[in-house]
């Protein structure tokens, strides 16, 4: 029995992947789920007790599991500017196992260098990670189909123009990872160019971290795969790219050797379902190519109101609705940002990419483009915005004289200057086409621009996290928000308007609008309490006390900390859906081995034991102190936005190894354009997490006086 049901999955697979015109006797199998719309696998943490087990794909339909071997990655690896969704691969491999009759079971591992010796001990029977394949792994596993091909490349700065032969890296240190295949090539490398250093790297910075360090000239040389080369050069452009080292060598996943049935279901899945088609790859295709790509390409911009990462997960309004509109057609969204705002629609004639969603409102240039545009989205007034002391303006004659910066390319432009032609004597300042509105706004603030026009819901946004901006006067009737696409993908088109048509003003569209630009996102202060003269701070001290000790830190930090994410309120959720005393994002308490966020116990260990994981991040040689406002800022924003901040202290001279005065100076300056584009995480809101951590600081200096 459990033969033929092998043979059957195989056959469903198999046919999947058949040539057009290939015959099949029997009734075509039906198409497996495409990876987006396969659920999440339920992720648990590797354990010293797991069973250990081989055997093929009979043996994994036996058991009715697929175990999934993958890196733990709390915190993501980037940005994504040309990526794909940060899970693409787990879900890829979720739909694998769904499609063969078995669960899909993550099994989360710390370090990458154990994937495989997990895999041939029987831990697991899939590695999902990016495996470059080399003759040594060839020998130990098998390899699936290649997910993509790259070039192992020598990685200089970008005014080491003298650096192009192999020869050339005599005397030159090359920093890698030991447990790297760089690390192998370049071992290989020394028996021809003697002279050539090899630095064992930190194994807790990964290549893009160490390609940064190359940039600002921390670091000699370094070695990357080409298409993680290509990406960091989207946004830092002080690399070069020295010379190769290797052929185009196959990025894959990796099954035991003695398991060929899995590895042959797994390889006509993959033929089947796997996107094709990089982002720089340029290419139009209507709704029903995107769907055999299952692949939507979405031009945008970074920021507060189109996609930003907050605590290690994407968000943002256009993004959720992007996802969601993808998600009910299969498809994955692939975020595309151009240089500038103004690149946004020539970007999608040319194709490179799919769809524009970045807060457009029609304009005559826009209409002239060619493109075509959805209907609405949403509505918007338009309001004048000066700093906080300004006085109301009585009308749009008040602006005469006034000076209103603002993009030329921008609908604000064409609405003010239409004012101007009306006779008001206003004065328009011309911003950098690259600067975005929340920019101008914070410039607004800060008194280096008199006045702006900006869209009501953006200002709405600005307005729950700061209170030094004020709105004026409002001008106009409010404009539509649209989306852009191909006028020749009239599917595309009619897709996105029904969706909209489907969604707009119903629940989950309400939901998420009001998420964004109504949801208060302040922290709030609070005057700090005097505990009881028995020492009690909370009512979980007994169970924070507990956890403190096991992880190593101080138990009243942490009831400060808990004070700061949710007053003590177990069923606290965020806007952006962290959980519990702690406030946890749940796919983090998964990665950790914790599912009830809201209850006090699993709630406060998850929170600890996260905190423990971010203060291993940071290199030993930082004091302790350093490391704990470093990792309660890590807490707040995210792990990625604080080690962009790092780097930032460093090229302005400031002291990376420091928290206060240095890096969190560097973190205040996140959100500006400027510095936003060449980091690794992009946008980050960094006065957030400065305040986070003096508010922490201060609440945990009072219980230090009071409680023992």
């Amino acid at each position: 029995m459990r033969s033929a049901r092998r043979v059957a999955v195989l056959g469903a697979l198999l046919g999947l992947a058949c040539a057009p015109g290939c015959s099949d006797p029997k009734p075509p199998a039906a198409p497996p789920p495409p990876p987006s719309a396969a659920p999440a696998p339920a992720p648990e943490p590797a354990a010293p007790e797991d069973p250990r087990y081989t055997g093929d794909l009979d043996a994994l339909e036996g058991r009715g599991v697929l175990r999934i071997l993958v890196p733990q990655q709390l915190q993501p690896d980037r940005l994504p500017r040309g990526d794909l969704s940060l899970d693409y691969e787990r879900r890829l491999a979720a739909g694998f196992a769904e499609a063969a009759g078995l669960k899909a079971r993550i099994i989360y591992l710390p370090r990458y260098a154990e994937l495989l010796p997990a895999l041939l001990d029987g831990r697991g029977d899939l590695v999902v990670a990016r495996l470059t394949v080399t003759p040594e792994r060839r020998r130990q596993v098998a390899f699936s189909l290649p997910l993509q091909l790259v070039r192992e490349q020598v990685i200089t700065r970008a005014d080491d123009a003298t650096l192009k032969l192999p020869p050339q890296l005599a005397g030159r240190k090359l920093h890698v990872r030991a447990s790297s295949s760089y690390f192998q090539t370049l071992t290989e490398l020394r028996a021809r160019v003697p002279g050539l250093e090899i630095v064992p790297a930190d194994e807790t910075l990964d290549t893009e971290r160490l390609l940064q360090r190359v940039a600002v000239g921390e670091l000699d040389l370094t070695l990357a795969d080409s298409d993680i080369a290509a990406e960091v050069q989207r946004y830092q452009p002080g690399l070069r790219v020295a010379m190769p080292l290797t052929e185009a060598r196959p990025v894959a996943w990796a099954v035991r050797p003695d398991a060929p049935e899995l590895l042959r279901a797994l390889n006509a899945y993959l033929e089947k379902t796997m996107v094709r088609g990089g982002a720089d790859q340029a290419y139009r295709e209507d709704l029903d190519g995107l769907a055999r790509r299952k692949l939507l390409r979405v031009l945008t911009r970074n920021t507060p109101t189109n996609y930003f990462l907050h605590r290690g997960e994407l968000a943002g309004f256009e993004y959720d609705l992007m996802r969601a509109f993808a998600k009910r057609h299969g498809l994955h969204v692939q975020l595309v940002v151009p240089p500038a705002r103004e690149d946004l629609i020539p970007w999608l004639l040319a194709g490179r990419g799919d769809v524009v969603a970045a807060s457009l409102t029609p304009t005559p240039a826009r209409d002239r483009s060619g493109a075509a545009f959805s209907r609405p989205y949403d509505y918007t007034g338009r309001v004048v915005v000066g700093r906080l002391g300004d006085k109301p303006l009585e009308g749009p004659a008040a602006l005469a004289g006034r000076r209103l910066a603002v993009r030329r390319s921008s609908s604000y432009w064409v609405q003010l200057s239409k004012l101007a032609e009306q006779g008001v004597a206003l004065e328009l300042q011309a911003v950098p086409e690259e600067m975005e509105t929340e920019e101008i706004l914070d410039r607004v603030a800060r008194g280096e621009y008199d006045l702006t026009l900006a869209d009501q819901r953006i200002v709405d946004l600005e307005l729950t996290y700061r209170d030094d901006l004020r709105t004026l006067l409002a001008l106009g009737e409010p404009v539509p928000k649209v989306w852009a696409v191909h006028p020749e993908n009239r599917a595309l088109h009619q897709a996105l308007d029904a969706f909209l048509s489907e969604e707009y003003r119903g629940t989950f569209y309400n939901v998420t609008r009001n998420k964004y630009f109504k949801s208060p996102k302040r922290i709030r202060s609070a005057a700090l309490e005097s505990p009881a003269r028995t020492g009690t701070l909370s009512p979980y001290d007994g169970l924070v006390r507990r956890f403190a000790g096991q992880y190593g830190f101080d138990w009243r930090l942490l009831v400060a900390q808990m004070f700061t994410e949710s007053r003590f309120d177990p069923r606290a959720r965020s806007w952006v859906g962290a959980r519990g005393l702690m406030q946890v994002m749940p796919r983090t308490g998964r990665e950790l081995g914790f599912r009830d966020l809201e209850d006090p116990r699993s709630g406060i260990h998850a929170g600890v034991k996260y905190m423990s994981w971010l203060e291993q991040r940071f290199e030993p040689g930082l004091d302790r102190e350093t490391r704990l406002w470093m990792s309660l800022a890590a807490y707040n924003a995210g792990l990625g936005h604080v080690q962009d901040a790092r780097l930032l202290a460093r090229e302005l001279g400031l002291d990376p190894a420091r928290w206060f005065g240095n890096t969190e100076t560097a973190m205040g300056l996140l959100s500006r354009p400027e510095h936003a584009r060449k980091a690794r995480f992009g946008y980050c809101r960094g006065t957030e997490p400065v305040k986070y951590v003096l508010d922490i600081r201060e609440r945990f200096e009072a219980y230090r006086r009071t409680a023992q």
